[in-house]
This record gives structure tokens, C-alpha cells and sequence, in this order.
């Protein structure tokens, strides 16, 4: 899969969105399985503005990806 250049980008690419959810107190998991559900909802759009709203640091995101709080960060 990485043994090409363009496997190589695939693969950083899709480190990159897991390494930057985990940045963001995410589950890259539940993030990745979110992002795979919205984004075909919209693939008639022209708009691209809904994409602000998937981001890893958006305040929209559902609760159930994002990991627990510590209790000292309550």
C-alpha cells in the first residue's frame, strides 16, 4: 500500500487526520467512522462550507467522539 508515491501521501494524509483528531481530544476512530457517514450526505453540494464543521476542533462535533474529560479538567 505505501510502496508507491502516491500510497506514501494516502498514508501521511490519513496519519495526518488521525494524529490531528487525537490533538483535539478526539477517538480517531468515532471521528474517522463520523467524517465517512457526513461527508457522502453532502456530495450533491456545491457549497463546500459544511467541511468547517467536520475539523477536528469544531464545537459542533457530536459528544461521542470526543474522549472523556479527566476529572481535573472538568
Amino acid at each position: 500500500m505505501i510502496d508507491t508515491v502516491n500510497g506514501a501521501a494516502s498514508s501521511a494524509i490519513i496519519y495526518s487526520i488521525a494524529e490531528t483528531a487525537k490533538a483535539n481530544n478526539l477517538k480517531p476512530f468515532d471521528y474517522f467512522e463520523y467524517l465517512l457517514t457526513e461527508i457522502p450526505k453532502h456530495t450533491d453540494d456545491r457549497n463546500t462550507d459544511f467541511l468547517e464543521e467536520l475539523l477536528p476542533e469544531s464545537k459542533t462535533l457530536p459528544e461521542h467522539i470526543r474522549k472523556p474529560k479527566k476529572a481535573e479538567e472538568k
